[in-house]
């Protein structure tokens, strides 16, 4: 049974060790870890949100489009079955990527994310670089590394200031798990 009450009944306790000990980077970056777990990718799981003074502005998965059946549905990958390490031959892929799709669907819904910042479990790929340049996004913090160093050269260029996110987010995803539990 999904939990419908006020989540004032979580304990204080739980409530202000959450407040104290994360910041709004791990609180970002947490939820778009969760977001990731949405992907329709076998390869990579990957999810993105944009965020401006402090608010959540657009989500992204990767995932194929609209209409297309992706690869959880088709039982395999295309990239993997035709042999393909993980960045190559990006063309041959069902899924759109994680910050292009939060980008998308931001648009779709007439958001700007002009001077946002976007979260993401991975750094761009030379692709997705180009398209956040254009949307105007002025800050990229990310987990994990693509293997597209060309894609950072052209941010860095641009002037897309990016910061990798350290932390391990192990604790932070056992605080959410001990957070959700109190409320079922």
């Amino acid at each position: 049974m999904p939990y419908s009450g006020p989540v004032r009944k979580i304990d204080d306790e739980i409530l202000i060790n959450t407040r104290n000990n994360q910041s709004w980077d791990d609180f970002f970056m947490l939820i778009a870890d969760l977001v990731s777990t949405r992907s329709t990718c076998l390869s990579r799981h990957a999810g993105a949100i944009i965020v401006r003074d402090k608010q959540i502005l657009s989500t992204g998965y990767n995932g194929a489009s609209k209409g297309v059946k992706n690869c959880v549905e088709r039982g395999f990958c295309r990239r993997i079955k035709n042999g393909y390490k993980s960045g190559e031959k990006l063309e041959d892929c069902y899924a759109a990527h994680a910050e292009v799709n939060a980008a998308l669907q931001a648009a779709k819904h007439g958001v700007s994310i002009d001077k946002a910042t976007l979260y993401s479990t991975t750094s761009p790929c030379t692709y997705c670089a180009k398209e956040i340049i254009n949307t105007g996004i002025n800050e990229i913090v990310y987990m994990g590394s693509y293997p597209h160093k060309f894609a950072i050269e052209m941010l860095e260029e641009a002037g897309v200031k990016l910061r990798r996110y350290t932390k391990n987010l192990d604790k932070q995803r056992e605080n959410l798990d001990v957070f959700l539990n109190k409320l079922l």
